[in-house]
């Protein structure tokens, strides 16, 4: 970058000694020849003493010699070099020297042979010198140096020659030798700066000339370089184009069909139902909705993992797809499905969802693993059931899961009745959110009693809610709960009330508090902190607390309510468990539980036949092996309590004792019996 910038900043002096050494020698032609023509017409027209020639001759031999080498080599850079891009140095240099010598002869000549020249012969000089030196003070103006010392060479020592004469002839002479001298000394320089001052110009011309030609260049590589990107631009524009519009069709299927059975998701079968339904709607005709969930998918994905699960959606999907047209069945979500029948009636939509579920029953072979599953689907009617596609999935899906808590495994149709128990069933599950704000809940107790002594053992709290002035039936609000999420809340609500009451009471002795635990409870993760933080806030000790967990729970997720009921076994809170016999567990279970309580079900105690006595002798046989208690609940009458204590049962529950009553009731009842 240095090297470059330094031949940038030297190139503009190149150039001036180029043009000054062209201009120089360019010129210097006719200079020689009068040189040779005027020296050699002073030696030979005028007569002169034969020594004095003599002496002239030698002069004009080394005179003709310079000007003989002056002129080849002016030749010699002509023909070699001018014109090319060579260094002037060198050609300047000598054209120098020989102009020097030049000079020099002349000013030898003027002094050596003044004395011995006539009148016309000194004037004939003069006139020769100072035209010798006019043409000089133009050719040599480029230089400055050469110029002034050629032009003094040739007049100043002639001119102070006849000045300094002693005779005085030539006194003027000599004065107007040296006015020409200034004269031609004055142009000259003159010139020079002229000459300087063009070459300068040249020197910028060339320069901008040669910037003109770089930018030239430059735009044209530019040029090239846009049209090279221009096209490489178009051709990427089409590529582009064609990957837009392969992306877009790409787009398009994913934001439409389900990547798993390449059915249409949600966005793609609601396009595909808005469709029918206008056409539907212009010819009048009916269609039908199915919603369809399968029975037991949940197990499979839980037991033989997702991977086996996507093999089931997709056999699943390709069997519902065979009573179905294109793009007429939908995957929802899950393990739900959405099929349209377009022209059905009733009974023929319940024809189609009839094949469906049967085609779902058959066995499904899996990565060596056999699966059987069931289904669930509900129908809606256009446009009975509804008129927009919104409203036919919601009433369909509505069906279907109003089907499923009632009767796994069957098809049902959309009706009014239902729909309206499903919004008396939304609004009481919206009032059952704000219940513990709005304290519509309230904690009723109902007593244990030790069947041997007939002392109080313990209480039961029961969970009741009063909304708008009138009791909800815990059958009803129990199960709201659980489906809306809701129960982790309520039941944590509930623990701490019956503790709070527990802790405040003041009888003769201790009696126990047995809080039901539902699944989802069980399930919370923040289940024990719940507990610990109820324990240590009301100062109950954990050995009062019973926790009834139904049996039931124990076939939803065995591992996980084995981990919890141990968590509340190291915590010394006892276990019960509820409604026993009417569940599914089995001996191993249990003996693989820790419990400290059995409750026997109220429908065996009132149920009196063989049978239940047969149970629930059982029952409290194997508790006795298990080392645990059993409670019987529902005794209703005094004949009930005797049976029952006659059977072996440690405790009682039952209206025949005590119905379930408020805190203060409880008192009072207390205070009244013992």
């Amino acid at each position: 970058m240095f090297l470059l910038k330094a031949d940038q900043e030297l190139k503009p002096q190149l150039e001036v000694e180029r043009d000054t050494t062209d201009m120089l020698i360019g010129n210097s032609f006719i200079g020689f020849l009068m040189t040779m023509f005027a020296f050699s017409g002073l030696l030979f027209f005028f007569e002169s003493d034969p020594l004095v020639f003599a002496q002239k001759f030698q002069i004009w031999i080394l005179m003709m010699s310079v000007s003989i080498v002056r002129l080849i080599d002016a030749i010699y850079w002509r023909i070699n070099l001018s014109g090319t891009a060579y260094y002037p140095r060198p050609a300047l240099i000598r054209f120098s020297i020989g102009l020097y010598i030049t000079a020099i002869i002349w000013g030898a000549y003027s002094i050596l042979f003044y004395s011995t020249m006539t009148t016309i012969e000194l004037a004939a000089t003069m006139v020769v010198l100072s035209a010798m030196s006019g043409g000089a003070g133009t050719v040599l103006a480029p230089s400055k140096n050469l110029v002034g010392f050629y032009s003094s060479a040739l007049l100043i020592p002639m001119s102070l020659c006849a000045i300094f004469d002693e005779n005085g002839e030539f006194f003027v002479l000599g004065i107007l030798g040296l006015i020409f001298w200034f004269g031609i000394f004055t142009s000259a320089f003159r010139y020079h700066r002229f000459f300087i001052s063009t070459v300068h110009l040249k020197a910028k011309n060339n320069k901008l000339i040669e910037q003109m030609k770089i930018e030239r260049n430059e735009t044209e590589k530019v040029n090239k370089l846009l049209t090279v990107s221009n096209q490489k631009l178009d051709e990427s524009n089409l590529n582009l184009e064609a990957k837009v519009e392969r992306r877009t069709a790409e787009l398009y299927r994913l934001s439409n069909r389900d990547p798993l059975t390449d059915l249409p998701n949600r966005n793609g079968f609601l396009k595909y139902l808005n469709d029918l339904l206008d056409t539907s709607r212009v010819h009048e005709n009916s269609l039908a909705v199915l919603f369809i969930d399968l029975d037991g998918f949940k197990q499979v994905n839980d037991s033989l993992g997702h991977k086996i699960g996507d093999i089931v959606l997709v056999e699943i999907a390709k069997r519902l797809r065979n009573y179905t047209g294109d793009n007429h069945l939908g995957r929802w979500g899950g393990d739900e499905f959405v099929a349209v029948v377009p022209y059905a009636n009733i009974d023929a939509a319940k024809a189609v969802a009839l094949a469906m579920r049967s085609g779902v029953t058959i066995p499904i072979i899996a990565d060596d693993n056999q699966v059987t599953l069931d289904a669930t689907i509900g129908i809606a009617m256009y446009p009975s059931h509804g008129e927009t596609a919104h409203d036919l999935i919601q009433h369909a899906d509505l069906t279907m899961y109003d089907q499923k808590r009632k009767q796994r495994g069957s098809v049902s149709v959309f009706n009014e009745a239902l729909l309206s128990e499903i919004r008396q069933e939304q609004k009481l599950c919206e009032r059952l959110r704000t219940a513990i704000v709005n304290g519509e809940f309230t904690v009723f107790y109902q007593p244990i009693i030790n069947a041997s002594n007939q002392s109080l053992s313990g209480v039961e709290a029961l969970l009741r809610w009063k909304c708008d002035d009138e009791y909800v039936s815990p059958t009803v609000f129990i199960p709201l709960a659980e489906r809306s999420g809701l129960m982790p809340e309520i039941g944590e609500w509930v623990l701490n009330r019956a503790l709070i009451d527990l802790s405040q009471w003041q009888f003769n002795h201790e009696i126990s508090m047995s809080v039901n635990v539902s699944v989802t409870q069980l399930s919370d993760d923040n289940f024990s902190n719940v507990l610990d933080r109820a324990l240590k806030t009301t100062q109950v000790a954990p050995e009062q607390l019973h926790l009834e967990i139904t049996e039931s729970a124990f076939t939803i997720d065995r591992k996980l309510i084995s981990k919890r009921v141990n968590e509340l076994v190291e915590r010394k809170v006892k276990i019960s468990i509820d409604d026993f016999g009417t569940g599914y567990s089995s001996l191993s279970r249990l003996q693989s539980m820790p419990f400290d309580f059995i409750k026997i079900d109220r429908s065996f105690i009132q149920n009196r036949t063989e049978e239940s006595d047969t149970i629930i002798r059982a029952t409290i046989l194997m508790a006795k092996e298990f080392g645990c208690k059993t409670i019987a609940e529902g005794i209703e009458t005094a004949e009930h309590e005797t049976h029952v204590a006659m059977l072996g049962a440690d405790y009682l529950q039952g209206f025949h004792f005590a119905k379930p009553m408020n805190a203060n009731n409880f008192i009072s009842w207390y205070n009244e019996n013992y």
